[in-house]
């Protein structure tokens, strides 16, 4: 499993799907070796399908020559048409960001979930970071106290 743990810091999260992947043979089996990031890694569409950008998949190292990827090869996502045109006219009128959040195998499948997600603004971060902060230090004073 890989999360994008800075999809939420840097995004308020709507919304959230889950989406298959169309990948190469080498592509899965260097997934299911851990071998992947999608901390760069964004989503658009284009003619009626999303794909992913910018997912780095490290090359598979037993393939052959014939089987290997490109590691920053664009990846389709597996959706339904009606769920594809209600985030297009999400991202169009409120301009939204498709941003993949984590990644996981399950039957033996990749499945990305990605979320619908608005920039934060640098305020915002901080008052999470200042939230966090002040978070640790209550849970810090009860230990000790126990």
């Amino acid at each position: 499993m890989t999360t994008n743990r800075k999809a939420y810091f840097n995004y308020h999260i709507e919304e959230s799907l889950s989406a298959g992947m169309v990948l190469k043979g080498s592509e899965i089996k260097s997934i299911r070796d851990g071998k992947i990031d999608i901390s760069q890694a964004f989503c658009r569409i284009q003619n009626q399908e999303i794909w992913l950008h910018n997912a780095h998949i490290a090359p598979y190292e037993n393939a052959s020559i014939q089987s290997d990827h490109d590691p920053l090869r664009s990846k389709k996502l597996l959706l339904k048409k009606k769920e594809i045109k209600k985030w297009d006219l999400e991202v169009k009128r409120k301009n939204f960001i498709i941003v993949p959040l984590n990644l996981v195998i399950t039957r033996g499948k990749a499945k990305l979930k990605i979320g619908l997600g608005k920039s934060k603004r640098k305020y915002d971060k901080r008052v999470e970071i200042r939230n966090r902060e002040a978070q640790r230090d209550i849970d810090r004073t009860r230990k000790a106290n126990k």
